[in-house]
């Protein structure tokens, strides 16, 4: 008797329950702020829900769509060419906040390098299912075979990364370098080779840092933001503060000072501080728990797959989500530098929320077709 395909309920629920804490939480960063700018204080807010009611159409197409069907070579390499010709074209666009991230039609606008993520995901998972020995017909491909393996493989990462560092998004950049090298490890990546391109990645990183003004200050203020509390070390210093007045329980939803002009993006990159300032230790808690119990599940959908491209598949999703939030958590906790990443699910951006979204249809469509456990 046919087993009936049924997708990981836990997954899926604890997916929505973010999306809605996620929406709770951007009209209470936002709409103060943009009333008194004299906008609409539900502007961000009707465009969060538009965006998820999107990515959640999005999400239960993608969870019903075998995903085998993605494997095939014109989708993966139609898919790169799209990311790749919208990467190349946002740098001849006009700028927005300092930067060419943004490719704007009509009052929409998106960013080609949360695409660039997913496009990265599924190139890996084919091309690594495709060298596995047993794959090839021809010969046993080994994935520490530098010219046969490691530069094709890696090829279309490196390109894409350097084309996001130019426009200039560092963060993205190094999230996608960050998944690519998990899925290269977990199919067998030798670690000197691991070694190698960490140390001959840190002379790029020192010239990145050094050489532009606004990073290496960054870096300094991470370190000692008390030395230039009114620059820049103004945002690290005015996240740790509305995290520490929310104390155990907050100080009540909507009631966020910190979001009145004192912290800097409050309803994108520092969202966290303002909920954790809202609903205090209680409300961050849940939210690292809940990001947790998605890893978990994530992971374990990711793990039973029946193919390899599904496992690379679901490895490279997890590791998208789960490394993006440890990022944004971190940089709002005082533990790592600032740098732009969004919280995946609660921050307010569209693009974000719509590959968030549509890469968990997938993996949920993975877990469809687990093998049950024994």
């Amino acid at each position: 008797m046919p087993r009936i395909l049924q997708p990981d309920r836990k997954l899926l629920g604890v997916t929505l329950a973010l999306c809605l804490l996620g929406t709770v939480m951007v009209f209470s960063a936002s709409a103060v702020v943009t009333h008194e700018l004299g906008g609409s204080g539900y502007s961000f807010f009707l465009r969060q829900i538009v965006c998820m009611l999107l990515g959640i159409a999005g999400m239960f197409a993608l969870m019903n769509f075998d995903y085998r069907k993605l494997r095939q070579p014109r989708v993966i390499f139609i898919g790169l060419g799209v990311v790749f010709v919208l990467l190349i074209l946002v740098q001849f666009l006009d700028r927005s906040h300092e930067t060419h991230r943004w490719i704007r039609i009509g009052p929409a606008s998106f960013q080609p390098s949360e695409f660039a993520k997913l496009a990265v995901i599924l190139y890996l998972a084919w091309f690594l299912e495709l060298r596995k020995p047993w794959r090839s017909q021809r010969q046993s491909f080994d994935i520490n075979d530098p010219v046969h393996s490691l530069l094709p493989a890696l090829a279309p990462v490196l390109v894409m990364a350097a084309l996001i560092l130019a426009e200039p998004d560092m963060g993205t950049a190094c999230m996608l370098l960050l998944i690519a090298m998990v899925m290269l490890f977990v199919s067998g990546l030798s670690l000197r080779y691991l070694a190698g391109g960490v140390l001959a990645a840190l002379p790029v990183i020192y010239l990145l840092i050094v050489r532009v003004p606004y990073r290496y200050h960054r870096l300094m203020s991470f370190r000692h933001p008390e030395a230039d509390p009114q620059g820049y070390g103004f945002q690290l210093l005015q996240s740790l503060i509305a995290v520490g007045s929310g104390g155990f329980t907050g100080v009540g939803l909507m009631e966020s000072k910190q979001k009145l002009f004192y912290l800097p993006e409050p309803s994108t990159d520092f969202i966290y501080a303002v909920l954790a300032e809202e609903l205090g230790f209680i409300g961050g808690v849940t939210v690292l728990a809940l990001f947790a119990y998605w890893g978990w599940r994530a992971f374990r959908a990711a793990i039973q797959a029946p193919d390899d491209f599904g496992r690379y598949l679901g490895l490279g999703i997890t590791t998208m989500v789960v490394g993006q939030a440890l990022v944004n958590l971190s940089v709002v906790l005082g533990l790592m530098p600032t740098k732009g990443i969004p919280l995946p699910f609660i921050s307010y951006g569209g693009s974000s929320l719509l590959v968030m979204l549509l890469a968990t249809g997938v993996l949920l469509n993975i877990s469809q077709h687990a093998q049950p456990e024994e």
